[in-house]
């Protein structure tokens, strides 16, 4: 049980900023490209309580993959639906890898500073907790990105791929969305899912830190 709460209070902060500036880039990117929508829905916010799906940050506990509620977008504001989709959905994963290259750096730091400060209980009782959280910002921040960016519909790399295939092959692509989420349960719950993320997240985090 102690466990728990201790990975808890560690991942906790790390889930919320990490879901919520990825569906903040989501809707600032559609904002930019003309859709009022998220800001018309109180969505383009860095409010975390706006966009965390409990179910989604569940997953994240025990399956080590979650998502939060998306944004709203609306393509139909766009001067080129097909082509700014692309660069809305490249927003949340982008973000993400940006948020897991200043936790890196921020974990170097903390260890420069454990290093040559005086030892003191009181810096050790911040600099530990506070290595445990940036830890688990560069992970799940890696796991976010990566994970966002499997072509399977709805995650972003589908919209990302959508918006470089010729218009017809990109709506046949996207029909395949009423049927993502259980292709991605499936993935998860038979391990698939790990084995073909996790070497890559692995391999991020090894390089960053």
């Amino acid at each position: 049980m102690n466990d728990y709460i201790l990975q808890f209070i560690v991942i906790a902060p790390a889930i919320l900023l990490a879901l919520t500036v990825h569906e903040f880039a989501h809707g600032y990117v559609a904002y930019r490209l003309g859709d009022p929508t998220a800001k018309a829905m109180g969505r383009l916010t860095l409010n975390p309580l706006k966009h965390l799906d409990p179910l989604g940050t569940i997953a994240f506990f025990i399956i080590k993959i979650g998502w939060a509620k998306p944004v709203p977008v609306n393509p139909n504001y766009f001067k080129n639906p097909q082509k700014d989709m692309l660069w809305v959905a490249l927003a949340g994963p982008v973000v993400n890898l940006i948020l897991a290259v200043l936790s890196a750096i921020a974990v170097k730091v903390v260890w420069f500073l454990a290093e040559n400060l005086p030892y003191s209980s009181v810096a050790e009782a911040i600099l530990v907790p506070l290595n445990m959280v940036l830890m688990a910002s560069v992970w799940i921040n890696l796991v976010l990105c990566i994970f966002n960016f499997l072509p399977i519909p709805p995650l972003d790399g589908s919209k990302i791929l959508a918006g470089i295939l010729p218009p017809d092959m990109a709506r046949s692509y996207a029909s395949v969305e009423r049927y993502g989420f259980v292709i991605i349960l499936v993935l998860a719950f038979s391990g698939l899912l790990s084995r073909m993320i996790m070497p890559v997240i692995a391999f991020a985090q090894n390089i960053l830190i």
